[in-house]
């Protein structure tokens, strides 16, 4: 939401919330949908199904324009070719370099083209590392986007826009002390039921399977931790009523382990996704269980040490977006690491290349002296805070250490509101800061946003003592 939003949101009465959340939600829905939506979602469908041929002439006409309009009317890249002696016709992608995270989150606006549209939407996202970025994008970008996700997310899986759906995401939709629900706020605009990922507990999850009931839920969208929480509590109350068309997870991997517990608690498939706020990757699940990319949305590589690796390798995932002139990303680096795949055909008839995986975004979990799960909190860092990257680490169920990279104007108040954020979706835990010039990465150089040192048999202690199941699920990755 903007700020006037979000304030209008926090002072309204819970059971009258679904008021500015639709008004918002039309807001949005004006800059994503068009009366050439439709159009879009079934030229989306029908490049499914390209030769190898008709994706290479289409790509190759697309990535040439990109890369000229960036590099003569970007001032990003143009200033870095004004400085090379290679000649602009415009070079090859491989010899553009490999953009990291730190550029576009200290001067965004370096990335925005010349005679941009005067009205861009502005997208604030911590990405996949908890770097804040802000990020442009033009009604053009959104819609043909969404119309991608229209075809690729819904109408694969058998549902539209057009149904009733809910989502388990990372917005704080009621206040964490809030102790009665509702725990969810109905948005109008988009037949949406959002459902707060942060209340969900053994207490709690009847009330969410009744809303979802009672508003007509027809399939689910989420975090799969969350899901999966969800899912556990559906099948320990030995819920039948609710049977949805199809689950759709995103924003964190998923795990075979939660795959068979949700698909049993809603009856259904359950489909895994990946995606990006930046708009430049995505993949989605099909029918025959392989992850396709989108190609029109963007060029994905697999590099390690910046040089390309073969089919199955994995390696960092860098990406071109294909969508988004007015603000392009050029060979950008994620924070993913994941592998492309040698098949280079489906059983499901669809042409688009194969994402064997993705080995990124492996947070872990976090977990609440009142016996919740959180399953990321990276939404405490999408308010535009002057740090660099944050990292939040479980040391006790009550208490959190937070190491963050501080950028220049970062004050006391700052502090404050980042132990604001954390309690707000923890709850009142003790939480530690400490400044880091940088926050520690693994041995293969993976970022972890989230980190949980509990023991295992320590952190279902407040929610979940009734399920003989509990520790043969807590052994999967």
């Amino acid at each position: 939401m903007n700020t006037l939003a979000e304030i209008a949101y926090r002072f309204t009465p819970a059971r009258l919330r679904s008021v500015p959340a639709s008004l918002q939600g039309y807001y949005l829905r004006s800059w994503r949908y068009g009366p050439e939506t439709e159009r879009l979602v079934e030229e989306t469908l029908a490049r499914d199904y390209w030769t190898a041929e008709q994706w290479q002439s289409w790509r190759t006409d697309t990535l040439n324009r990109l890369l000229e309009r960036a590099a003569r009317c970007v001032p990003h890249y143009r200033h870095y070719w004004h400085n090379r002696a290679t000649q602009l016709d415009p070079p090859d992608l491989d010899q553009w370099p490999v953009l990291e995270k730190e550029p576009l989150r200290s001067n965004p606006s370096a990335f925005l083209a010349e005679g941009v549209p005067s009205r861009l939407y502005a997208e604030n996202t911590s990405g996949t590392t908890g770097t804040p970025l802000t990020l442009w994008q033009s009604r053009t970008t959104l819609r043909t986007w969404y119309a991608m996700f229209e075809a690729r997310t819904r109408r694969w899986y058998g549902v539209s826009r057009y149904d009733r759906w809910a989502i388990l995401g990372g917005r704080m939709v009621q206040p964490v002390r809030r102790n009665r629900p509702p725990y969810w706020v109905w948005n109008t605009a988009f037949r949406q039921l959002y459902l707060s990922s942060y209340h969900i507990s053994s207490e709690t999850i009847s009330s969410y399977l009744d809303a979802m009931k009672r508003y007509g839920v027809t399939y689910l969208l989420g975090y799969p931790s969350a899901l999966f929480e969800l899912a556990l509590g559906t099948i320990d109350l030995k819920r039948r009523d609710l049977r949805m068309k199809v689950v759709v997870t995103n924003a964190e991997p998923l795990f075979e382990y939660q795959r068979s517990i949700i698909a049993k608690a809603f009856n259904c498939p359950v489909r895994e996704t990946y995606g990006m706020s930046e708009l430049a990757a995505a993949a989605s699940e099909c029918e025959a269980g392989q992850m396709h990319l989108w190609p029109d949305a963007g060029i994905v590589e697999v590099l390690e040490n910046d040089r390309p690796v073969g089919s199955g390798a994995v390696g960092d995932l860098v990406v071109t977006g294909l969508l988004n002139s007015d603000m392009p990303l050029i060979r950008y680096r994620v924070g993913d690491r994941g592998a492309l795949s040698e098949k280079t055909s489906c059983a499901c008839g669809r042409t688009l290349p194969i994402l064997q995986s993705v080995d990124g975004r492996s947070d872990d979990a976090l977990y609440t002296p009142d016996g919740r799960t959180i399953g990321r909190l990276d939404p405490a860092f999408k308010v535009g805070l002057p740090i660099r990257e944050a990292q939040v680490i479980q040391e006790e169920i009550d208490l959190i250490r937070v190491l963050y990279v501080p950028a220049p104007g970062f004050a006391a108040r700052h502090g404050e509101e980042i132990i604001r954020q954390v309690r707000s979706r923890l709850g009142n835990v003790r939480v530690i800061l400490e400044a880091v010039t940088q926050v520690p990465r693994t041995a293969n150089g993976k970022f972890r946003a989230v980190i949980c040192n509990l023991p295992p048999d320590s952190r279902f202690s407040g929610s979940r003592t009734d399920s003989d199941s509990t520790p043969a699920v807590l052994a999967e990755p």
